[in-house]
């Protein structure tokens, strides 16, 4: 087995922790299943080690500071987190640091803060291009926020992720598309699309309660991030993560509200992708074929679950749209993996 390009990511969840606002949407502990307490050193290395546990094939190791604002934090904090990472570094450990930040805590004053430290890649909590939509959800700063962090990030030679929402209130489809565009002009090295979720103790969840907003369905959310993902996609920008990751948490209906949740959401979203290919490729090509054809959709093993959809949907909806055709699934690792070749056979 060849090693994976993908390094081990190490979380570290740091919730609240260094933000200035209160955004409308947010309620960090459940989202991450963590309470206010601030990590030490004790518990970053008892994470740490449960994690290599499962390094296998992967050349490379980072530790992951996720869940709060980091450049928000008081520097004394910042400072001692780096220094437990570079100590783990040193112990051949971990190899580098990432971290999740506002766009508005990215400067040169912060950046020279961490230039000692091996720290390669930084996620900004982009959530919107448009600054009405931004303002409407209390974020506290504006998408030129994060146009000149990317341009600082890039100038230090860091990567750079961005994390968007869909689902926001006040945005509509076109609106986050809109947004999603002007983060493609950005050219950030991969991105996270976050459903929105209603969580128990947050400002949305008064506003849903009130009927002063209505989150997306999971049918329209699954659809909108389709057309996102797509869009960064064909830019060639890795979509790293398609919704949020489960947590005992997050499925308890105490504390999600609302909203288009769903255990494996990025498995729908590229089933979506693989349905709509293979009935475009069908249409193509059934204009002159007669009934009782078997049609073969050939397909990379590792894409299977994904040409099937949840529960067998897709080939269930593939027999409805073409109710003259028999399909079956022809898997090989010939296939490229984002691909589905469409045969005809006479019965």
């Amino acid at each position: 087995m060849q090693p994976s390009t993908k390094p081990l990511i190490i979380p570290v969840f740091i919730p609240h922790s260094g933000c200035p606002h209160t955004c409308a949407f947010c309620n960090q502990s459940i989202i991450t299943n963590e309470k206010h307490i601030f990590p030490d050193e004790k518990k970053i290395k008892k994470i740490t080690d449960e994690y290599l546990k499962f390094k296998g094939k992967r050349e490379s190791v980072q530790l992951a500071f996720f869940g709060g604002n980091f450049l928000g934090l008081e520097k004394p904090y910042i400072l001692k987190l780096l220094s437990i990472a570079l100590k783990l570094k040193q112990k051949s450990k971990i190899d580098s640091i990432r971290f999740s930040t506002r766009p508005d805590t990215i400067s040169t004053a912060s950046l020279d803060l961490i230039k000692d430290f091996p720290v390669s890649t930084i996620e900004l909590g982009v959530q919107s291009m448009n600054d009405k939509i931004l303002a409407f959800s209390n974020r506290g700063h504006t998408s030129q926020c994060t146009i000149e962090a990317a341009l600082l990030l890039r100038k230090y030679q860091y990567k750079i992720g961005m994390q968007m929402m869909v689902g926001l209130p006040g945005e509509d489809n076109s609106l986050t598309l809109k947004s999603a565009k002007k983060i493609v002009r950005l050219k950030p090295d991969f991105i996270r699309i976050y459903p929105l979720i209603v969580l128990s103790g947050s400002l949305l969840a008064q506003w849903y309660k009130s009927g002063r907003y209505r989150p997306l369905n999971l049918d329209e959310c699954v659809d909108l991030v389709k057309d996102i993902y797509l869009l960064f996609t064909d830019q060639n920008i890795p979509v790293i993560r398609m919704g949020l990751q489960s947590s005992e948490m997050l499925q308890d209906d105490s504390s999600m509200i609302a909203g288009p949740w769903h255990p494996a959401f990025g498995h729908l979203v590229l089933s979506e992708i693989f349905f709509e290919k293979a009935k475009l490729e069908i249409e193509k090509k059934f204009k002159n074929q007669p009934d009782n054809n078997i049609v073969t959709l050939g397909v990379n093993p590792f894409s299977e679950s994904r040409l099937r959809g949840n529960k067998n949907y897709n080939m269930i909806r593939l027999k409805q749209i073409f109710p003259g055709l028999n399909f079956k699934i022809d898997t090989n690792i010939s296939y490229s993996k984002g691909h589905v070749d469409i045969k005809f056979s006479n019965p």
